[in-house]
């Protein structure tokens, strides 16, 4: 009998899976619970961080969110920064890795970090809202959403 190629790697145990995908959640969230939440009105407690360069930032963004690019974090930059909050960094895609850099640079500064999956080419392909100077021409498509770290 073969072994399907689905299963050539046995899946791991039930604690290991608990811990791997526990520590995946502990890093990131996903658009849905964060559109919830803002759509809820419950925003305590984190803050979204666009870590793409500011023209980025201003062509379309995450309602609500600051943009501090990756590249310019510092202990200078981050001052105004509230440590006891969670910082969820976003960049453009899973193409990207700003919100990877910017997740990390405010980690080494000493800051919670979470990481939103799927960019905000994610975030506009599920319909989300967006504000900016493409807001109103971004609705449901990415076109024109690009890296820009």
């Amino acid at each position: 009998m073969t072994t399907a190629r689905t299963l050539t790697v046995p899946a791991p145990a039930p604690e290991a899976a608990m811990n791997y995908f526990g520590a995946e959640l502990a890093f990131e969230v996903d658009p849905d619970d964060l559109v919830r939440d803002l759509e809820a009105g419950q925003t305590d407690g984190y803050v979204i961080v666009e870590t793409r360069a500011e023209e980025a930032y201003a062509q379309a963004r995450i309602p609500g969110a600051i943009n501090l690019p990756y590249r310019d974090m510092t202990p200078e930059s981050t001052a105004h920064l509230d440590n006891r909050l969670v910082y969820v960094c976003y960049c453009e895609s899973i193409n990207c890795n700003a919100a990877t850099k910017g997740a990390l640079k405010l980690a080494e500064l000493g800051f919670k970090v979470k990481r939103l999956s799927g960019g905000i080419t994610a975030w506009i392909a599920a319909g989300y809202p967006v504000e900016g100077e493409t807001a109103g021409e971004t609705a449901g498509q990415t076109t024109g959403i690009r890296c820009a770290c």
